[in-house]
């Protein structure tokens, strides 16, 4: 589970269904999917969502690379994950450039499905997890290429606690104390840590480290008009 691809990865011209965006179309863009702290989505032209922003996570787009290369999980292909410095702001601003899917979130089209139409989402999702969960196990709890996580459940008030608890870690019972060390670094005064130290040991263990979506949402799929299922938001994947 370990084939990583480098920090800045562009497909080969003859994969891509029209030349790349450039920045300036990217930015120029007033065709605006979703936007939220620092990061921004926008359709480009016909073939292109692009993902943008001094928040967004370039692993997002690796662990996207990593899936297409082990497995037949419907996601969005990708095109292209680089980064450059903005100028204005002195920090770097992150793009993943991606196929535009043609269908409806499901958040939006949930309420107006039939049973029978429910159900085969339902019956895809849970055919998509199995395969998560089959592939192999690479001996260690973290982000692909043995890394620290990065997202809020393994997140501290400043650089070095978050080091401590955001991994990789050897085995399960590390994973735990991390979750638990949390809770004392962010919050000791709800003693949430001493409630967790007595239960989570006792129902988390013997399990070995799969890889998962992270943070499942209808947000997080998209239907096709024959009702495929294509998931998105792999930030939080590993």
């Amino acid at each position: 589970m370990d084939s990583l691809p480098s920090l800045s990865f562009f497909a080969a011209p003859d994969l891509l269904p029209a030349p790349l965006p450039t920045i300036e179309a990217i930015e120029a863009s007033q065709d605006l999917l979703k936007e939220h702290d620092g990061r921004r989505v926008v359709r480009v032209g016909t073939h292109f969502v692009v993902k943008y922003g001094a928040d967004v996570a370039l692993t997002e787009g690796e662990n996207m690379l990593f899936l297409k290369q082990l497995s037949t999980i419907k996601i969005p292909d990708v095109y292209a994950i680089y980064s450059r410095i903005n100028v204005k702001i002195k920090l770097p601003t992150n793009y993943i450039v991606m196929e535009n899917i043609d269908g409806e979130c499901l958040d939006s089209c949930w309420a107006s499905l039939d049973t029978q139409a429910k159900t085969a989402i339902v019956d895809q999702l849970r055919a998509c997890f199995t395969q998560l969960r089959q592939l192999p196990s690479p001996g260690y709890y973290g982000l692909v290429g043995r890394r620290p996580y990065d997202n809020h459940i393994f997140w501290a008030k400043n650089d070095e606690e978050r080091r401590m608890i955001s991994g990789p870690f050897d085995s399960e019972e590390q994973m735990l104390e991390a979750l638990m060390q949390k809770y004392v670094y962010n919050l000791p005064k709800y003693r949430k840590h001493e409630c967790y130290s007595r239960i989570l040991p006792l129902v988390l263990q013997n399990h070995a480290p799969v890889f998962t979506h992270g943070d499942l949402q209808r947000k997080s799929v998209i239907v096709k008009k024959d009702g495929t299922v294509v998931m998105i938001d792999w930030e939080s994947a590993g």
